[in-house]
C-alpha cells in the first residue's frame, strides 16, 4: 500500500471533512452577525462524493476523519451518511464535531456505530446569557443537556472553550473544576482570525501560557503524556476524573507533527488550516477522474504540505486571512 507522507516525513492519517458550511449559531469567533455568504447546495460535495474521496485515502493510510460544519447536523441525512462512512473497513475511527443544539436525537443511533467514539462539543460559556452573546442565539439550554446525555453516553466527550478576551477568560477555572465529577476532556483553544472578516481588536493576548497560568491559580495540575500527533498540550488535576488541554492553535507550537489534511464542504484540498486551498476536488471529481487519479493527486498534494502554519499563512494567494471557520470546517 502506498502512503500519504509529505516531504518532511510526516505521514497523514488524518483529515477532517466539512460536510456543510451551514449553521444554526452565529459565534463572533466564526462569522459576522449577518453571517456569511453560504454557497448553493449543488456547490456541496455530495455524501457519495466525501464517501469515495474518504475511501481513496483510506487505501493511502488514512485511518481516522473528523467531520465537521458549520454545524454538521444541520445537514439533511448526516447520520444517515455516518452510518454509510462507517461500512469503510479501512477506517478506525469517525469523530464529530458539533455545537450541541441539534444532535440530541440522534445520540442512541451514533452510540450504535462501533467507530464512532468522540464527540468534540463546542461550548464558550456556562453562563446563559454570555453564551447568547458569544453564538447570538439563545441556545445554551439545549447545549448543556447535550453535554449531559453525551457524558451518559458511551461516547468520548470533549469540550472544545474558545478562549476570547472581554468574553469568557473569567471562566476558565469554572470550566477546569467540571472535570472533577465528570469524566470529560475541557481543551481550551486560542481564538484565531476565521471569523469572516479578519481578526478582530483583542485587548489581552491569551495565549497557551496565559491560559496555563489561569489554571493554575487554582489547580495543580501534572502534564499528560500525549500521542505525538495531539493537537492538545494535556494536563491532569489531583482528584479529577477527568482533564483539561489546550490547543496553541494560533500560536502554532503544535505544526511539528502534524499527520492532518483537510477538505471543505465545497470539495478544497487544504494542507493546513492557515493555507487558503490548494486543489478543488470537487470539480476533479465531476470531470471524470478515476480512483487511481485521485490517489496519484493526493499523493502529490501532500508533498506540498508547508512545514507549519506560518509557512502556510506567508504562501497564502488571497491575502490576509479572512475566512469563516465555517466555511473552512471547524
Amino acid at each position: 500500500m502506498q502512503h500519504l507522507v509529505d516531504s518532511f516525513g510526516r505521514q497523514i492519517e488524518y483529515v477532517r471533512l466539512a460536510v456543510t458550511d451551514r449553521c444554526n449559531l452565529r459565534c463572533q469567533y466564526c462569522m459576522p452577525a449577518h453571517g456569511i455568504d453560504i454557497v448553493p447546495r449543488k456547490e456541496l460535495l455530495t455524501f457519495k462524493e466525501m464517501y469515495r474521496l474518504i475511501r481513496v485515502l483510506t487505501e493511502l493510510g488514512v485511518k481516522k476523519v473528523r467531520l465537521t460544519g458549520g454545524e454538521p447536523f444541520v445537514r439533511k441525512d448526516f447520520v444517515k451518511f455516518l452510518e454509510m462512512l462507517s461500512y469503510n473497513d479501512l477506517l478506525d475511527a469517525i469523530n464529530i464535531t458539533t455545537n450541541g443544539a441539534l444532535i440530541r436525537h440522534h445520540i442512541d443511533t451514533i452510540e450504535a456505530l462501533e467507530k464512532v467514539n468522540n464527540i468534540n462539543l463546542s461550548i464558550d460559556s456556562l453562563d446563559r446569557k454570555k453564551f447568547a452573546e458569544i453564538t447570538r442565539r439563545d441556545v445554551f439550554p439545549d447545549v448543556y443537556k447535550t453535554l449531559e446525555l453525551l457524558e451518559e453516553s458511551r461516547l468520548n466527550l470533549k469540550l472544545n472553550v474558545v478562549v476570547q478576551s472581554g468574553f469568557n477568560t473569567n471562566e476558565i477555572v469554572d470550566f477546569a473544576r467540571l472535570t472533577k465529577e465528570k469524566n470529560i476532556a475541557v481543551r481550551f483553544i486560542e481564538e484565531m482570525p476565521f471569523n469572516g472578516i479578519g481578526q478582530r481588536e483583542m485587548k489581552e493576548n491569551w495565549t497557551f501560557r496565559r491560559i496555563l497560568n489561569e489554571i493554575k491559580t487554582e489547580f495543580e495540575v501534572q502534564e499528560i503524556q500525549s500521542e505525538k500527533s495531539s493537537t492538545s498540550r494535556n494536563y491532569k488535576i489531583e482528584g479529577h476524573l477527568g482533564t483539561v488541554g489546550i490547543i496553541p492553535a494560533f500560536t502554532r507550537t503544535i505544526c511539528n507533527d502534524c499527520n492532518r489534511i483537510r477538505i471543505t464542504s465545497t470539495g478544497t484540498f487544504k494542507n493546513c488550516l492557515f493555507d487558503d486551498g490548494v486543489f478543488n476536488l470537487r470539480d476533479f471529481l465531476r470531470a471524470g477522474a478515476s480512483n487511481e487519479d485521485l490517489k496519484e493527486l493526493f499523493l502529490s498534494l501532500v508533498k506540498e504540505k508547508p512545514k507549519d502554519g506560518f509557512v502556510a499563512e506567508a504562501n497564502r494567494k488571497k491575502g490576509d486571512v479572512t475566512e469563516s471557520m465555517s466555511t473552512i470546517g471547524g
